[in-house]
């Protein structure tokens, strides 16, 4: 596998890890329609823990069906593919070194009342599926969020151990949080930057709204004149938070849309520096050839063919 430039540079940023992690983040990095451009889109499908498996796969019932994922991930071009164990058992054999994968080792159910997830999925788990990755969700500002940044502290460290790289989905929800709190863009910087401290490789966070939820934030946002004024300047200052840009951001896709206005989201990441998308149900819930035409699209605005 040849490195670029632009990937050494990217992988440069991570010195404290060994040979190992950062071979793991150079394989999803340079995979893919976008290998060695030092973009990504992911695809995630762990919605049918979140939300149930009809919600998840019944507008595009072939999504039931685990390989469906693999096929469209690689197909795609995509750098990466992130799920949950059983999803990534399933076709571990059939799939094995055909695209770098993500073992998502927690979830979270809407079965429960809590804002908390649970663990079931571990670094052996990920090392015998020959993952790229592990992958966790952290909810700053729920009640449970502390016993959360311990459990990823402990799989984090055991990962970095045994070369494999960690994605921290940064999720801010519960406490005192409204639901315009979540996405508001001191929130998002907030907890970008809470997972990099976690020592996250990839962090993944929502697309920032131009919302000011925390009063001393505010304060600091005006004093300091930070442009928050478009979506690209809030990606940019999300990528700000992330060590300067020195380490991977990537934007979640959310629930699924119209095109158009996913499109102008891709835009403003490529134009604000994010590293790119991770899009699960604006994907999978679309047929197959409708999934695949988007998807290139995005490959091609992040190429900067698509303006």
């Amino acid at each position: 596998m040849r490195v670029t430039q632009k990937v050494k540079k990217i992988l440069a940023g991570y010195e404290s890890d060994n040979p190992g992690t950062k071979a793991n983040i150079a394989r999803i990095l340079m995979h893919g329609k976008l290998g060695g451009s030092g973009r990504m889109v992911i695809l995630p499908v762990d919605q049918g823990f979140e939300h149930g498996p009809a919600r998840s796969f019944a507008p595009n019932p072939a999504g039931y069906d685990p390989h469906y994922h693999f096929q469209l991930a690689i197909d795609a071009g995509l750098n990466a593919y992130a799920a949950p164990l059983g999803m990534i058992e399933a076709g571990a054999d059939t799939f094995a070194g055909q695209i770098p994968t993500i073992l998502k080792v927690n979830s979270a159910n809407s079965l429960s009342t809590n804002q908390d997830q649970a663990v079931h999925g571990s670094v052996s788990d990920a090392l015998r599926l020959g993952c790229a990755a592990i992958g966790f969700t952290i909810y700053p500002g729920s009640e449970d969020q502390f016993e959360m940044m311990e459990e990823i502290r402990e799989l984090s460290e055991e990962a970095k151990s045994v070369g494999i790289a960690t994605v921290i989905w940064s999720y801010p929800r519960g406490g005192n949080l409204t639901t315009e709190g979540e996405t508001a863009i001191d929130i998002c910087a907030y907890a970008a930057h809470m997972a990099c401290l976690m020592g996250a490789h990839i962090v993944k966070v929502k697309a920032p709204t131009d919302a000011l939820f925390l009063d001393a934030a505010r304060k600091t946002y005006e004093e300091q004149n930070i442009d928050i004024s478009t979506l690209s300047k809030r990606i940019a200052h999300v990528v700000q938070s992330c060590f300067n840009g020195r380490r991977i951001v990537v934007f979640s896709g959310g629930a699924s849309r119209g095109l158009d206005g996913l499109y102008d989201e891709v835009r403003a990441i490529r134009d604000g520096g994010g590293s790119g998308s991770i899009i699960g149900r604006n994907t999978f819930q679309r047929p197959r050839d409708e999934a695949l035409k988007m998807l290139d699209t995005i490959v091609k605005i992040y190429q900067g063919k698509d303006n």
